[in-house]
């Protein structure tokens, strides 16, 4: 079983959009591949608003701790308060209470509380889903708002992705990872065969892409490189070609600027499967065509 994961370095690239692509093209019958998709960028999902997902599990995921005051116990001494850094501890008629969302879990206070009453207590940070999709199962997830942790609900998602697929004989992992470099990244990476990075021809683009290509480096996940709207700039496009000749990371594919992709976010479906002969949907498929290759490895 292979693991594909879809990069970017930041937001607003079309990471969503060719994995969406990607799930579709994995779902015809003449693909080399049965994938479960697995939507790992848990703070701001997107891919089920192209996927119409119908839920068939869900489950609560309890993320970090925060601090709580057993009423009974404290003596009033104040020193919980000194000792937070984060001013999530007030005096409120006469009692000590902690702000719940000011609260950063550091437990500070639980060691230096004589009392020892208080405790740390896990908090409900979100939901992560099971559900059938348009092109096949799909595993998903809803971080809280301000809640932390979603490297280990990123980490919970693939895990039930990859049990499912090797349950049912599955040969691929389809997962559209979140962007940036940050820990939600280094978890959707892990254990991945091939990262596809989304860039795009622009400054924070090229810059954002350089550092996603070298997380994936520093962990051992092999790298490629697509740009997207590669049309818009290309002076852009064509410093991120040197750089990935320069570098030995192989570039898959460019896809043009193509109104046909909106037009298709706007229906609420994949490029592909609205406008198969559209420009970027061409561009995609042979994309599509050289990873498998590379992936499943082949020519």
């Amino acid at each position: 079983m292979k693991q594909l994961v879809i990069l970017s370095g930041k937001g607003g690239t079309g990471k969503t959009s060719v994995t969406a692509a990607f799930a579709h093209l994995a779902s015809s019958v003449d693909s080399p591949v049965k994938a479960i998709l697995a939507d790992a960028d848990v703070d701001t999902a997107n891919l089920e608003l192209v996927l119409a997902p119908q839920v068939l599990e869900r489950q609560d995921f309890w993320g970090g701790k925060i601090a709580k005051i057993d009423r009974d116990t404290c003596n009033g001494c104040g020193i919980c308060q000194q000792v937070c850094r984060f001013d999530a501890i007030h005096l409120d008629a006469f009692i000590y209470e902690v702000d719940p969302i000011a609260c950063d879990g550091c437990a500070a206070c639980v060691y230096q509380c004589p009392e020892g009453a208080i405790t740390m207590e896990l908090q409900l940070a979100g939901e992560w889903f099971r559900s059938e999709s348009l092109y096949g199962p799909l595993f998903h997830a809803a971080l809280t708002p301000a809640q932390e942790n979603s490297g280990k609900l990123v980490t919970l998602v693939k895990q039930n992705a990859r049990l499912l697929a090797m349950d049912e004989s599955y040969n691929m992992v389809l997962v559209d990872g979140p962007p940036g470099i940050g820990c939600p990244v280094i978890s959707a990476a892990s254990g991945a065969d091939v990262a596809l990075i989304v860039a795009e021809p622009t400054a924070a683009g090229v810059h954002d892409m350089r550092r996603v290509l070298q997380t994936t480096e520093h962990f051992g996940v092999e790298a490629l490189v697509c740009i997207n709207k590669a049309d818009i700039h290309p002076l852009g496009a064509a410093e991120i070609e040197a750089f990935c000749r320069e570098e030995g990371i192989q570039l898959v594919g460019q896809i043009p600027f193509d109104l046909s992709v909106t037009e298709a976010m706007v229906q609420g479906q994949t490029v592909t499967s609205f406008a198969p002969e559209s420009p970027a949907s061409q561009a995609i498929q042979e994309i599509w065509v050289k990873v498998m290759n590379l992936v499943l490895g082949g020519p």
